[in-house]
């Protein structure tokens, strides 16, 4: 039985844009955020005198209890730490992200087209809750073949979905645009899901500014033959690109108020922008050019139901240490200065691979341009052999991916990079 708050979302979405509604899988249309109940009840005791509501411990003054040999740990006010967080984030640091996100992606030019981002425990756990509000049993996703595994356990092992898949690059050396539009402008209209990742996991491959229109062209010509799109933009490593002539901004800010029949999702957070894979923190935003107040305000509602009905709330500490690194005068600075040591390493490999040409006998690089990574075809030997041999002889780890090889420069540091590709040439030669 659906519930007269989900109801009431689905009528404001409905009357909205409908194509979105329509959009929304069977759990995503049950979808809402209780404002009613505890939660509501616990709001409006807010300030009195005596508050017998919300299920947190607090000492006899009304501080926040903690344990002192947690709280010695920590310089923040308890009630920026042990407390819950708010479930849809803390509004400081969701307006902190959207605002950053207008400055790294001027092509939106203001927030009116799109949501407020929600916060979520980072990005897998902002895939998954945002798949929940689209993705039905049986359901196909489109995305190039290669693609970071964890797609498989969220949305194919989760939600009973199936990855349809396509060629990443074209016999070009470039972004396999015409293999996209045929997944997507051919065949009988309906709703069709697609998941872009640059730069991307596995290969370090961005789309080039010109791949980018193509691609935005292509799911706008999809919109009108009459098919509905989800576009998830998985923005993991978003900024993190060292060439010219590479696409800046996400492609959600081409997508966001592309066409009212597609729906852009941003899943993006701090993770690997700003070095902080333990925090797990991120964001989903939605961007629609049927949008309105409104309409994003139930999106963010039936968001929150996810997340509500999951894991409740996100990390209060790890909120609260971004949006004070990110009130830092010298934010700015460290982080290009991390980025300048992920461009050196880039660069260098960039070199390496000029160099030495007797490594294309045993292995050819994949195009790359960005990211943590750079991905090898092994034409000597199998890859997954050639990961033992580096294992076992040559001290070295890389990930076998098919007959790829994805090596992380990101990890590796930059007076090894030679030595780790002359091991991977020695052993692709033993395999």
């Amino acid at each position: 039985m659906l519930d007269p708050e989900a109801a009431e979302l689905n009528e404001t979405i409905k009357c909205a844009n409908p194509y979105v509604y329509v959009m929304l899988s069977e759990r995503g249309k049950r979808a809402f955020f209780p404002t009613k109940g505890i939660l509501a009840q616990t709001a409006e005791a807010k300030g009195k005198a005596i508050n017998a509501t919300i299920g947190t411990a607090l000492e006899d003054c009304g501080k926040t209890m903690e344990l002192p040999s947690v709280g010695a740990q920590i310089s923040f006010e308890g009630d920026d730490v042990f407390s819950y967080a708010p479930n849809l984030g803390k509004p400081e640091i969701r307006n902190a992200w959207k605002k950053m996100m207008l400055r790294k992606n001027p092509s939106l030019k203001d927030g009116a087209s799109i949501s407020t981002p929600v916060v979520t425990a980072a990005l897998t756990h902002g895939l998954s809750a945002a798949g929940y509000l689209f993705i039905n049993r049986g359901d196909t996703i489109v995305t190039p073949d290669l693609f970071w595994e964890n797609y498989n356990l969220v949305f194919n092992y989760s939600y009973g979905s199936a990855l349809s898949t396509f060629p990443m690059f074209n016999g070009r050396g470039g972004f396999n645009t015409e293999a996209l539009r045929q997944k997507l402008v051919d065949g009988t209209p309906g709703k069709k899901i697609v998941i872009l990742n640059f730069p991307n996991n596995p290969t370090g491959y961005t789309v080039t500014e010109e791949e980018a229109a193509i691609t935005k062209d292509i799911i706008v010509e999809s919109a009108e033959k009459g098919n509905n799109l989800v576009v998830f933009i998985d923005d993991a490593y978003f900024g993190l690109v060292f060439e010219n002539g590479i696409l800046r901004e996400s492609m959600f800010a081409a997508l966001s108020s592309a066409h009212e029949r597609i729906l852009a999702v941003k899943v993006d957070g701090p993770t690997k922008e700003d070095y902080v894979w333990g925090m797990r923190i991120g964001f989903v935003t939605f961007g629609c050019k049927q949008g309105g107040p409104g309409f994003y305000r139930a999106m963010e509602s039936k968001l929150g139901g996810s997340i509500r009905g999951s894991v409740s709330s996100v990390s209060n500490i790890g909120q609260t240490m971004l949006l004070r690194a990110y009130e830092n005068k010298s934010y700015e600075q460290e982080k290009n200065e991390k980025f300048d040591i992920l461009r050196r390493r880039y660069t260098k490999i960039r070199e390496i691979l000029e160099e030495r040409k007797e490594y294309a006998k045993r292995f050819k690089p994949l195009p790359f341009n960005s990211g943590y990574f750079m991905c090898l075809e092994v034409i000597s030997g199998k890859a997954e052999e050639v990961r033992r041999i580096l294992l076992d002889k040559y001290d070295t780890g890389v990930i076998a991916l098919g007959n790829l090889l994805r090596v992380a420069f990101s990890s590796t540091p930059y007076g090894l990079l030679e030595k780790l590709f002359d091991n991977i040439y020695k052993a692709a030669g033993e395999a």
